[in-house]
């Protein structure tokens, strides 16, 4: 379940790119999200943990096994005790009889621990889809970064271009050329940088399936594209229904489980034993038996009782403070989401746009001659940076969404009407 909601949720902006991929070689995030959870260690090792907790569960709901017995008395002696015509020869069987509940707690303890493991299988495989999806978001972001960088070194080229028209016109100076060049030089390298992160990404999310040369394609989508997300306080309700704090139901029951046990020791068990025993001097055959009790039971179990009491309380107070971490991270990463949703939202619709006509007006007043080479070269950087300025709002909004969805464990793409940011 947890596999389907990151897949349909962690990353919103790919959503629109989960179609079928076009060519052989192209990965998708719903891909990636099934290639670990099928081949990631962390996953396949609870496979074992779980053999071997349903093995204690076996060992655990064994009854004291039967004791076998044989005795011989009055052998080997002296006097009228010498001879094993004299022997007498006992024939017992004996065991444990188990007071308190003592079987059922233990079945209890183990049964829980059962139960409990599922869960911590589904926050670590949620744990791990939500890396996942990191490691694409670093991808896109990588293949963004270049495409801003591309953008400016086409820039940069008419740049180049116009400062030489300058120059052969004797209108500029050749340390214009020169400067623009260098521009240009910047551009390309900024481009390299990103060339350079995108493989380094690759390998990254490659690594996640233990692949060492990866030659997948990533689908990318617009991470300009950001979701409507529920209110706050519809976020802060599913906190309750995370398996982070799921996991806390299971471990209570573990600890019921527990201190269960440590009551039933205050029980002590019995132990019994019969036989038959064969008398020698009138070859007569007689039963024999025996019980015994150890004393004190319920004074020696008390420590484990008040210590198992003791973790449960404590639990409480374990959950009410990962509650509390759980809402502050939610706090942040939801401001973080808004406060970049604004920002990604004011670039794109207000300042990109002037910028590009300032640009644009600059480039062709330039090549006039009524500006200087200054002026262009400075609206081409402001223009390029608002761009970067740009993505990195919407990566940041983003990573808190994916944070957002890992601490939920719910899915979401729009908010539900009627909800207000």
């Amino acid at each position: 379940m947890w596999l389907r909601l990151a897949a349909m949720a962690a990353v919103s902006f790919v959503l629109c790119d989960s179609a079928p991929a076009q060519t052989p070689n192209a990965l998708t995030l719903d891909d990636a999200f099934a290639r670990v959870a099928e081949t990631h260690p962390d996953l396949r090792l609870f496979g074992s943990r779980g053999g071997i907790l349903a093995a204690e569960r076996d060992r655990a709901t064994l009854r004291p096994p039967l004791i076998a017995g044989a005795s011989v008395e009055n052998a080997f002696g002296t006097g009228a005790a010498s001879g094993i015509d004299r022997a007498e020869f006992t024939l017992t069987l004996a065991s444990v009889l188990e007071r308190g509940g003592k079987l059922d707690a233990r079945r209890s303890l183990a049964q829980s621990r059962i139960d409990a493991l599922a869960v911590e299988r589904e926050m670590r495989r949620l744990d791990l889809l939500a890396e996942v999806a990191r490691r694409y978001l670093e991808i896109v972001a990588a293949r963004h970064r270049r495409d801003i960088a591309q953008s400016d070194i086409a820039q940069r080229q008419r740049t180049v271009a116009g400062a030489r028209q300058r120059l052969q016109a004797g209108a500029s100076p050749e340390s214009v050329v020169l400067t623009a060049q260098a521009a240009l030089a910047r551009a390309e390298l900024e481009r390299a940088r990103a060339e350079q992160r995108l493989l380094a990404a690759n390998q990254h999310l490659a690594a996640l399936w233990s692949e060492r040369d990866p030659d997948f394609d990533v689908v990318v989508g617009d991470p300009l594209v950001l979701p409507k997300i529920p209110a706050f306080a519809g976020l802060a309700a599913q906190l309750e229904r995370t398996p982070e704090l799921a996991q806390f139901a299971d471990e209570r029951r573990i600890r019921e489980a527990r201190l269960q046990l440590a009551r039933s020791a205050s029980f002590a068990d019995l132990d019994w034993q019969v036989g038959a025993r064969r008398l020698q001097e009138t070859d007569d055959v007689a039963l024999v038996g025996s019980l015994s009790l150890p004393l004190g039971a319920r004074r020696r179990a008390q420590p484990e009782i008040r210590i198992a009491e003791a973790e449960l309380t404590s639990l409480e107070i374990e959950r009410e403070a990962k509650g509390l971490s759980l809402y502050s991270t939610l706090v942040e990463a939801h401001g973080r989401y808004r406060t970049a949703e604004v920002e990604v939202a004011r670039l794109g619709d207000d300042i990109l746009p002037k910028l590009a006509k300032a640009e644009a007006a600059a480039e062709r007043a330039y090549r006039a001659g009524a500006i200087s080479y200054l002026e262009w070269a400075q609206l081409q950087s402001e223009r390029t940076s608002a761009r970067k300025q740009q993505l990195e709002a919407a990566l940041d909004a983003q990573r808190a969404l994916i944070e957002i969805q890992r601490l939920t464990g719910a899915p979401f793409v729009a908010a539900a009407e009627g909800d207000k940011p």
